[in-house]
This record gives C-alpha cells, structure tokens and sequence, in this order.
C-alpha cells in the first residue's frame, strides 16, 4: 500500500484507499482507525489473515491506530483459549500489538443496553414474544413481504419493563427477544424487524454471569465501532446487505462521526480446508495432531509449518484488494515464503535418505573442517566450518548401479565432486540380501579441493553429504496438501477428500552438527530439498524434528 501523496500517486491505491483519500480531503475523516473483530469461536485461518493485513496495513499507512477487538457477545460458543490463540496470532503477523490496542465488545455490554433502552423510548424497538421458527415465518420470502409480530405495538413503557425483566432473568431462554421496529416490508431481509437481543442463561468468558441476555452481532458491532471511535470498518462482502442495518443503528442512536463501513472481497485459497467443523473432526478423528498440523491454513499452523509474517503479509499484497470474488493459487503462498526466505537463510547439508560412502585411500582418523558459504546468494551471511572425513553420508538417490543416460551423480566408475570439498570417483558397492545397497566405496583426489583452484579436470554432478562421525540424527517430516487435489475439497458425500500421503515421517535422517543447535522455529535451507524448520511442539534437543515448509521447485510464475 502506498501513501497518498499527490493525485497521480492514488491512480495506484485500492478502492478502499481511494474512499479513505476522499473522506480525508473532504475533512469527513481526520484520524484513520481500523479494527480487526474476530469472534472467539476457533482459530484464525489464511482468510482472517487478509483482514488483518489489510486493517492493520490502512492504520499505519495513514498514522492512524489498529484495534484488535474481540466480537465477544455470544458466549454460547466463545472459549478464553481462542482469545489467546487469535492474540498470538494477530501479534504473528503484525510484528507488534500492545495491550491499549486489545478490545472486547463484552466491555460495552453496559453502553449496548443502554442504546437498547434509548431505540425502545424513541419507539425504535419492541420485546417480541414470538418463538425463533416463528420469526422466520413471520419474516416473509425474497418475494414476498413480511408480516408484522403481533408484539410489535406494544407500548413503550411494556417494552421497557418487559426488558428489564429480560435483564434480571424473570424469561426462560428463547422465550423472548428485543426486535428492532424497522420495515416488515423492506426489499432487505436484514431490515425486516431484526432481534437486537436474546435470552441467554450462559456463563460469559469475561463478564462471567453479570448478563442473561447478550446483544446479537450486528447490533452490536456497530455500536462497537462509534464507541471507539473506528473511522472505516472494513469488512468482507457478506456484510454488504448488513450495510443498511448498521448504518440504522448509528443513525438512531445519533453517534456523531459515525464509522463508515465498506466491504471488500474475502481471500480464498485453492485446494484447502478452513471450515471449522471440518477441521475439528480431522482433530477427533486423528487425521491431524491439532488445529496447529502443519498441513492445515489456520495461522497457528502455517506458522508451525515454518511461513513467516513478511511471506504472509506479501501473499496477502500480491493477493489484491478488490470487490471482486477470486481464488489464489496456493503456489503462490509458496512462492512467497521462498522469495522471503532464499536471502536470509543459511543453506545446510542433510541427508534424509541415507547411504553409507567410504572413501578408502582418506586418512582413517582424520577429521578436517571446510569453509562453506552459509548462503552462495548472500555474503554478507559468512562461512561456517563443516566437518569432513573418511565416511559419509549421501542420498540414497545420488547413487544409481546402472544409471540411464543423462545421470550424472555416482555410480560405479564415475566421478562427481562431493559439495564443497572434492572430487570421489566411485569404485565398489556393497548390497544386502534384498538387493539395497548398503556401502558405497570411493577414492578421492585431495587435489581437487573445492576453493583451491583446481582446473585439470571437471565433472558434471555435484552431490551433498554429511560427516557419519560428527553427524547429527534427526527426524523430518514431509508436508504435502492435505486434500486430494485431483479429487477436488469435498466429495459427494460433502467429506474431505483425504491426501493419504499428506505426511511422510523420516526417522533416520543424518544432519551436519550445527543443525543440533536449532531452536524451535528457526528455519534452513536444506540443500536440494527444500526449506524446513524445527518443530516447536516435538523438536527438543535429544529429538530434533524438521518440518518441510516448501519444496525448492515453484510453479507460481508472478506477473
């Protein structure tokens, strides 16, 4: 997002930046304030993510101020544990959030009753003894009007005592709502006497059982917004027909400055799962090990997984802001966290499918440290030093004993330069009973040592390697789409089609030493497989884990 300088320069901002550009000109606006509202209900997805960014993206571009408040009014649903997952979260990808920026609708509980009270003395609203199914059926279709409760007209001062015995829990649950006294007749189904509050006899998770009646959400998120001063309250396109009913509720309650509200288009992602209900039986059923599996979008998850803020926060970008309705690719999430990773992370040898080479004419005892470059694209990262000795470890894939045409790593009798250190030209194997190899023998040419100059000869493959007396053991565990991508979300039957090789574990992967130092989320290169990071709930130091946040290969071409 670019800041409004000059009129050419708003030819590049969003519709929202372009409304906001406008009200600020015409002095409507002379302090931007966003908020961020999620409900306390589950944890937060790849899709809250785009508000978040975008909120808290328009606060600071202008130097205004981002709010995250907690839509906490129906407590039915609402858990203390989700208020501290979204805070970590939202923390996550902001880079800072003090606590004068945390807000909880259940703190205005007081004002919304009394905004309640001042639309039932202005005639505004009504105590409805009508029973759910029975407000529906009043309400009418798309085509046909609505029919008036016959509740509606109750007097004022009715209305106002049958509240306050709502308040002190006189009614049993459901059997009684506050309706709003709009339109039965309106075009907008929102406007059709909607209930602004209900009957709930339920502990509350910050409120405790101080209320039994809680305000319905679109009464009171937009007393939530005047209240705290919120200039544009952006939100997704559901709430486009929500529009009308929040501006009504402002109106009558004669806030001044009123919050504008606007609507942008909601992030989908391709091939994915954010369905809570569907998340949770993947929980029940064992299919994942939490809402953070690394397999999963919620934002405990990718963060898990090994994205960083700035590789979210870019996707989101690239993504666009717009009215519009459309799909990102999930490539291009890839893409991003290897654009914001390939600079700034140290690329380190480790082989996940082990075989054992020996070289037989190196020195039995000696272990010799090498210069290697921490990242070949970075200098500024500096070298490390890596052990090298008589026997290492390869990838079993490096080795073929009859190779087809165009292999060029090892196999019986030809050479390859082992990454880093030198030319090993292979001249024996060992297999067992099954037919696996299980030793691989080379001699090495001590003339050929990477960064000495050798020119008298050149191989066409280079393979990686660790030390097998200094190696580490570690386990890592391969990442893919946990939907069958050809199969599509959902089948018929409205159930996920299932991946069955989402995750492969690998136990006896062999990493070189300084790996052992890695502390829960730090994140590599692991040279020619692809970006991982230890696991922060399983990696310990007796047990180190690595997950693979991405593969090297990218099929997301930007532009």
């Amino acid at each position: 997002m670019s800041s409004p300088v000059d009129e050419k320069d708003t030819v590049s901002h969003n519709f929202i930046e372009n409304i906001i550009d406008k009200d600020i000109s015409e002095g409507r606006c002379k302090k931007v304030i966003t908020r961020f509202p999620p409900e306390p209900n589950g944890y937060l997805h790849i899709g809250h993510a785009k508000s978040i960014v975008l909120n808290s993206g328009i606060a600071k571009e202008y130097g205004g101020v981002f709010h995250l408040r907690f839509d906490d009014t129906n407590p039915m649903k609402e858990e203390a544990g989700f208020v501290n997952s979204i805070i970590e979260d939202v923390k996550w990808i902001c880079g800072d959030l003090d606590t004068d920026q945390i807000y909880y609708a259940s703190e205005y509980f007081d004002t919304m009753y009394e905004c309640a009270i001042k639309l039932i003395k202005k005639g505004k609203a009504y105590v409805c003894d009508l029973s759910a199914d029975e407000i529906r059926q009043y309400r009418g279709t798309l085509k046909e009007p609505g029919k008036p409760s016959p509740y509606r007209e109750r007097p004022i001062e009715e209305n106002l005592d049958l509240f306050e015995r709502m308040r002190s829990g006189e009614f049993e649950d459901g059997s009684k709502v506050l309706r709003a006294k709009i339109d039965m007749a309106s075009p907008n189904m929102n406007m059709r006497d909607p209930v602004l509050y209900r009957i709930a006899t339920v502990t509350h998770h910050n409120s405790g059982d101080k209320w039994c009646i809680y305000p319905m959400y679109d009464f009171a998120h937009p007393i939530e917004d005047a209240v705290e001063g919120i200039s544009h309250s952006l939100c997704t396109l559901e709430f486009e027909d929500h529009r009308p009913l929040y501006d009504w509720v402002v109106d009558e309650l004669e806030f001044e400055n009123p919050p504008k509200q606007i609507e942008f288009a909601k992030l989908y992602l391709t091939n994915v799962v954010t369905g809570k209900r569907y998340i949770k039986k993947l929980v029940e059923d064992g299919v994942v090990d939490g809402w953070d599996d690394p397999r999963l979008v919620s934002i405990a998850a990718l963060r898990r997984r090994g994205f960083t803020p700035e590789s979210i926060r870019n996707f989101i970008t690239l993504s666009g802001i717009s009215k519009a309705q459309s799909s990102s690719d999930y490539a291009m999430l890839e893409y991003c966290i290897r654009e914001d990773l390939k600079m700034k992370r140290p690329r380190m040898m480790a082989v996940l499918d082990p075989v054992k080479l020996i070289i037989t004419n190196y020195p039995e005892s000696e272990i010799e440290y090498l210069d290697v470059a921490n990242n070949q694209e970075n200098e500024a990262m500096g070298l490390r030093k890596v052990p090298f000795g008589r026997e290492l470890y390869i990838d079993r894939a490096d080795f073929m004993i009859e190779p087809p045409k165009k292999y060029f790593r090892l196999y019986p009798g030809n050479e390859v330069r082992l990454m880093n250190a030198y030319f090993v030209k292979c001249t024996g194997y060992e297999t067992d009973g099954q037919g696996n190899v299980t030793k691989i023998y080379c001699t090495y040419d001590p003339e050929t040592k990477s960064g000495s100059g050798f020119t008298g000869r050149k191989v066409k493959g280079t393979i990686h390697w660790v030390c097998a007396e200094t190696a580490e053991k570690a386990e890592v565990r391969l990442y893919e789409n946990i939907v069958d991508e050809e199969k599509g979300v959902y089948n018929e039957n409205g159930e996920i089609n299932l991946n069955p090789d989402s995750l492969t574990v690998l136990e006896n992967c062999y990493i070189e030493p300084a790996l052992a130092e890695a502390l829960p989320m730090d994140s590599f290169q692991f040279v020619r497989h692809g970006y991982f990071c230890a696991d922060s709930k399983d990696s310990a130091k007796d047990h180190l884990v690595f997950n693979r946040i991405v593969s090297l290969k990218n099929s997301y071409k930007p532009g």
